[in-house]
Formats: C-alpha cells, structure tokens, sequence
C-alpha cells in the first residue's frame, strides 16, 4: 500500500506534510513516486492567496478518472484551505469523490478517520485542538530538520486568514522543545534546524511560567552539537532587544532574519493592523546591523492593499532603497474572504498591482546588482 503527499504553501505545511507521512508509514503505507500509483492521496492545502486554493481545487479536480479506475484510492484533503468550512463544504460538494476533508487541528485523527472511510465512511472534520507531540515525523529537508516550536496567531492583520484556519497562538513547552531538538543533533544526520511558526517572537507568552523567544534560543544554543538554527516568521513589533543580542551573542544562530515589513507608508501600516510604524521598523533594523555583524536581512512586502495611493506606494520604495534587503518577497493583495480588507473600499485594480509589484522587484534587482558589483 502507498501514499503520495501533495503540499502547497510554506514551511510549516512541510513540517505538517512530514508528519502526515510520518503518520502513514507507522500505519503501514510506504511513499509512492506518483499519484498513480498511490492507494492515498494527500492535499496539504494553503489559503493565503486565491492562486493556491485554485491550484488545489484543479488538481483534486483531475483526481475523479483514477478515482474511478481505483474505487479503494482514498483522497484526502487537509490543511489551512479546509480549516474553512464554507470552503470545505464546497469542496465536498463539487468533488463527491472525495473521502476525508479534515482541517488543520486534526492531522493526529487522520489513521481512525482513514480506518473509518475504509468502512464506507466520508468524514469532515474542524474542530480545534491542542499541538500533539507524539505524532512521528518522517523528515523530507535534507540536512535541515523543522521543528515547530508553536502555531496559529493573535496578531489578525486585515489583510491575512493565518489567525482564522490557524486558531490562537499556542507555544509548546520548552521543555519539549529541547528534547526533540537533543533527539535531532544525537541522530547526527541534521546540519541545520529551523524554528516555525506563524510569529517566533510571541513564543512563549501563553505558557506559565512565561518563556521568551530569546531564552528558548539561548537554550537551544547550550545544546552540545555541531548544528546551526534558524527561524520563521518574526513580526517587528515582538522583536526584542533581548532577543538582537541574543542572535549576536551566539554562534550557533544563523545571522539571517527575516522581517516582513509589508509597507513603507505608516497609514497602510495602520490600515494592515501591523501595530508598528515605518520609524520603528526602521530603528528595529539598525540596532540589528549595529549589534550583528554581517547580518542578512530580507522581507515581505504586500502592494495594491485597498486604497493605496501611488505616493503611498513611493514610500514602499523608498525603504527597500533605505533598507537594502538583501532579497525581498513581493506578493499583490489578494482578498480572503472573512477577513476585515476583504470588505474595505478602495480595492486595487489589477493592472495598478501588477505595475507596482513589477517596480518594486525591479527596484530589487537593482540593489542586488549594485551590491554584488561592490
């Protein structure tokens, strides 16, 4: 019997994606090379722009033939896009065929729930749930090993679904966390790990006593090995001092940070519910090349939020060219439905987004060009 995982989105649907294989395999399946060949299907789907959960949808879609070459393939939909139930439903409704639509708190349901489809069962599922830690892993990343320190979000951006198919943020306990990390050094195979959530700088602010972010690296630094850590994604508002002296204080933590600004223009900042400032920002940044020699740093950057002027816009650019990200990521504001930007006026047209993202990976280029000659 084989299974075929199918993941679209970011690193912590990987990490997601290797215990679902993880998972799989202690139930007996083994990875297949192929959707064709696989007697389990999974989709491990993303929400965070309209274009992933087309792509899913199209490619569930493509399924129905070998589904009814193969009336024992079970088909499995997972993740942030079915964390929604009117997309879930529709899904099920439009696609009959398949089996299992379970969101993202219910991965550790999925061997009684395909056991149950096995007796002609069709299951949905989204209730929320606490972070298992004993589900098995089965680790995909080559030298780098995810460990996922906490998830879901308290921060609800205007323009982001993450907090509404992710639930609050809930931090596992630091102790777990050294342990598994202890458990990846002793394996010896992991040159690298890489600390996930959905924002690193709030780990620890749920949990009694309090643990900050600074204090769990520092700890995860003290273990004996020869590894490198990272980690993703930090907000600038929970960026500490601490947590800078931290970065620069310990060999072991990579030198790389990455720090979504999404705007130049503070009343976007307002608009985005970012809850800092261009200035602030800005003052995050030096401190951080003061402190840490050598640093990279990189960004997001959203373009086209509704109502944005072109001056407003300027100003994005304007602290690309202040900053000089070593790379940045630039994405058009795509509406989700559900949350708060969905429903302001003043929606972009198109053609001004696409002209936007276009002038500001150009400006990119440019930087990346005239840095390299340097």
């Amino acid at each position: 019997m084989k299974y075929f995982v199918v993941t679209y989105g970011c690193q912590m649907n990987v990490h997601e994606s290797e215990k679902i294989a993880g998972i799989l395999e202690k139930m007996g399946y083994e990875c297949g090379q192929s959707r064709e060949e696989a007697d389990i299907i999974v989709f491990n789907t993303c929400a965070i722009r309209e274009g992933a959960e087309d792509r899913v949808l199209g490619n569930v879609g493509a399924l129905k033939k070998q589904k009814k070459r193969n009336k024992n393939l079970i088909i499995v939909v997972c993740g942030c896009m079915t964390q929604k139930e009117i997309t879930a439903k529709k899904l099920m409704s439009t696609f009959p065929f398949v089996d299992i639509v379970i969101g993202t708190f219910n991965i550790s349901s999925l061997p009684d729930l395909i056991n149950n489809v096995k007796n002609g069962r069709k299951l949905e599922l989204w209730e929320e749930g606490g972070i298992d830690e004993t589900l098995p892993y089965k680790r995909t990343s080559g030298e780098n090993a995810w460990v996922n320190i906490m998830q879901g979000c308290n921060n609800f951006c205007t323009y982001c679904i993450v907090p509404y198919v992710r639930g609050r943020e809930k931090s596992r306990s630091e102790e777990a966390i050294l342990r598994e990390i202890e458990e990846i050094v002793r394996e010896g195979k992991y040159k690298k790990i890489t600390l996930l959530g959905q924002n690193v700088n709030s780990y620890g602010k749920d949990l009694m006593p309090q643990v900050s972010f600074a204090k769990l690296l520092k700890d995860i630094a003290a273990i004996q090995g020869d590894f490198e850590v990272g980690f993703m994604t930090s907000h600038p508002k929970d960026l500490t001092d601490e947590l800078i002296d931290v970065i620069a204080s310990e060999p072991k933590i990579e030198r790389n940070i990455h720090l979504p600004a999404q705007s130049g223009d503070n009343r976007i900042l307002k608009l985005m519910n970012r809850r800092y400032t261009r200035e602030h920002y800005l003052d995050i940044i030096r401190k951080i090349r003061n402190k840490i020699p050598k640093v990279r740093i990189t960004s997001d950057f959203i373009v086209g939020f509704p109502t944005e002027t072109e001056e407003e816009f300027l100003r994005t650019l304007e602290l690309v060219r202040e900053v000089r990200y070593d790379s940045i990521f630039a994405f058009m504001y795509s509406p989700r439905e559900g949350t708060v930007a969905s429903k302001m006026e003043g929606q972009i047209s198109d053609e001004v987004k696409h002209d936007r993202v276009n002038r500001l990976l150009k400006l990119e280029k440019q930087i990346q060009k005239e840095d390299n000659k340097s």
